[in-house]
């Protein structure tokens, strides 16, 4: 079985597949000789494979995160099937980092290889805890002496070895850490982009509630900051499109790609949590929570009228045209009606927690609610949209065929033989194209997508006669067509990524910045480069079809294929969750119950602490509330340690 990033109970041990067995109660104790003897607590956590995230890094510290652990709380994270692991540390854990990969890599992993999963925990917790690396326990004065013994010729080999290694430094000239594989910084890459990407979406949803309440004067500051963010998760996109495209590239630009996205999306984050504190303190949910509740709540009652009209809308849609082209938003009203309700729940919490004088327990529902709400309007509100593109792209495909008809004209006057060839062909698809204009079951943007194609290939056999005011003419009349095409394929892709975040990876979002850099400057360059403006406009139309393509697959296997009943297992079992949290966790509203969110402060693995730096909010504390997060970076740079495969 494939496991999320776990949760700890009372103890210092998950072990969801029997690793440790009879074992476990040695291990316990393995882990409690070093807290007592050095206050460094170690946690491990046996599982089958890593997933959500699947890089073994990412998934220790999203699971340390999520469970609050504090400066000196250590997580060693093992996927015994996956034979991938990860010892976690705080980013002010006193162990170095020098500490901590010789703890990983001569301790750890050799017991981890032979299968010794209890030896490795024992081995973990006796190295953290500045003893042996060995799990047997021992007495007397015997072993006293073998101790002092045994650290005086340590003393004194580490000794020999350091002026050796400054002799070879000094030769050598300085060298820095081991650097990490390609592959490693692959999966750091990914993980860093999705968790950017999505502190860059939390934070612009959250700017948006802002800006309602106190305006654009008041909110200026949050707005700079989030479009610097915004601008340098843009560039690490683009970076990760140079990684994916056809071309290919040497190892040297790999690296120097995948560590740029990673520094780029930590500049973001940086950027982010510099504002988040001020950001919350103008927000004050917390000293005016009765009177954000009943806000909220009338958002909430405003949203239910627009969300229940959405199913007729849908259906209307259905009515007139293929699945294809409706299945973006073929799940809108259900999804809308799984975030109402999810917020229905939350606004009830929050009231009771504001009767209870709870004011910070009200401001984490008020927060989940506005939020819910707010995507709610929007699976709404993309039904209409979907259905103003799809009627547009219905009048540019009957353009389109009335230009490939007059093409067809065109190539059969030009006497050549493979002209007429080529106009027979493009006749025949013209002809099944005007066919279809108007019948029921049809894709308009499928349709305007063959349209442009078709039209590719008779242009390039009749440019050489036109002159080149007839051809700009054409490239501008078609390039307005495109272009609304674009941006409906952009437009879709976007509103079912913004509401299922939770569950879409870095490539479809890839991609779909890449498309919407397209879109952009295909605008810009229309009006002084028509044709080059159509040929990127077409690109962002492609792309933005792949990323929702890559964005509906991995919603479908999101939460173990769950996703189109949301769930089962999830519903009102966890967090604040009622109503629907599977969605809500779908919808990236509570993306820390899954990927670890915030970087928990100081506080100790039971402790309250709040986020380090905003992010996606603080981790659980308050009995097992989770705030749903805020103006912020993504926070989850607040670990470090090593690990690998074995």
């Amino acid at each position: 079985m494939a496991e999320d990033p776990v949760d700890f109970g009372q103890g210092p041990i998950v072990d969801t597949v029997g690793a440790l067995g009879a074992d476990t109660a040695e291990v316990e104790a393995a882990i409690e000789r070093a807290a007592d003897a050095s206050g460094r607590q170690l946690f491990v956590a046996y599982v089958d494979e890593f997933t959500n995230p699947e890089a073994a890094d990412a998934w220790a510290n999203d699971t340390a995160i999520g469970n609050n652990m504090g400066a000196e709380d250590y997580l060693l994270a093992v996927a015994v099937d996956g034979r991938a692991y990860y010892l976690s540390a705080d980013a002010n854990a006193s162990l170095s980092d020098e500490e901590l990969t010789r703890i990983s890599q001569q301790v750890i992993e050799p017991m981890l290889r032979d299968g010794d999963w209890a030896g490795a925990a024992i081995a973990a917790a006796d190295a953290i805890g500045g003893g042996s690396t060995g799990g047997g326990g021992g007495g007397g004065w015997g072993w006293v002496l073998f101790l002092v013994i045994a650290a005086a010729i340590v003393a004194i080999i580490a000794i020999v070895l350091a002026r050796r290694r400054r002799k070879a430094e000094a030769e050598a000239g300085p060298a820095g850490p081991p650097q990490p594989s390609i592959d490693e910084l692959r999966r750091q890459a990914g993980s860093a982009l999705v968790q950017a990407d999505d502190a860059v979406k939390t934070s612009d949803d959250e700017l948006g509630f802002a800006v309602a309440s106190y305006g654009e004067e008041a909110t200026a500051d949050f707005k700079a900051a989030l479009d610097g963010a915004k601008a340098k998760v843009a560039e690490a996109f683009s970076l990760q499109q140079q990684l994916d495209d056809a071309d290919p590239d040497t190892d040297e630009e790999r690296r120097a790609w995948y560590s740029g996205i990673i520094r780029l999306t930590g500049e973001a984050d940086a950027i982010l949590d510099e504002q988040a504190d001020r950001f919350d303190e103008l927000r004050a949910l917390e000293r005016n929570a009765p009177a954000e509740l009943q806000r909220v709540q009338g958002e909430a009652d405003a949203a239910a009228t627009r969300v229940s009209a959405a199913p007729q809308r849908l259906a209307a849609l259905t009515g007139t045209y293929a699945a294809s082209a409706v299945a973006p938003v073929a799940d809108n009203p259900a999804q809308a009606d799984a975030r109402l309700a999810f917020a229905r729940e939350e606004l009830a919490q929050a009231s009771t927690a504001v009767a209870a004088q709870r004011a910070s327990d009200a401001a984490v529902g008020i927060r989940a609610a506005e939020e819910s709400v707010d995507q709610a309007v929007l699976l709404a509100d993309a039904i209409d949209r979907l259905a103003t593109d799809l009627a547009a792209a219905d009048q540019a495909v009957s353009a389109g065929v009335a230009d490939l008809e007059a093409d067809v004209q065109t190539a059969r006057g030009l006497g050549d033989p493979g002209a007429t060839t080529l106009a027979d062909r493009v006749a025949g698809e013209a002809a099944a194209l005007r066919a279809g204009l108007g019948a029921p079951g049809r894709d308009p943007l499928a349709a305007q997508a063959r349209v442009e194609q078709v039209n590719a290939e008779i242009d390039a056999a009749i440019a050489g006669v036109r002159n080149a005011a007839e051809q700009r003419a054409r490239a501008e009349a078609q390039l307005g067509r495109s272009l609304a095409t674009a941006r409906a394929q952009v437009q879709a892709a976007e509103d079912y990524l913004v509401a299922r975040r939770g569950a879409v990876g870095a490539e479809a979002r890839t991609r779909l910045a890449e498309a919407g850099r397209l879109l952009v400057e295909a605008q810009a360059l229309a009006p002084t480069d028509p044709a080059g403006a159509l040929t990127t406009a077409q690109r962002a139309e492609s792309l933005a079809r792949t990323a929702l393509s890559l964005a509906q697959q991995d919603v479908g296997g999101f939460g173990g294929g769950m996703a189109g009943g949301f769930g089962a297992g999830y519903g009102g079992q966890q967090g604040g969750g009622g109503g629907d949290l599977f969605g809500a966790v779908l919808g990236g509203i509570l993306i820390n119950s899954v990927l670890g969110g915030g970087g928990g402060g100081g506080g100790g693995m039971f402790g309250g602490g709040r986020s380090s730096g905003g992010g996606f909010g603080g981790g659980f504390g308050g009995g097992g509330r989770r705030s749903p997060g805020s103006f912020g970076g993504s926070g989850t740079r607040s670990r470090r340690g090593s690990g690998g495969r074995f």
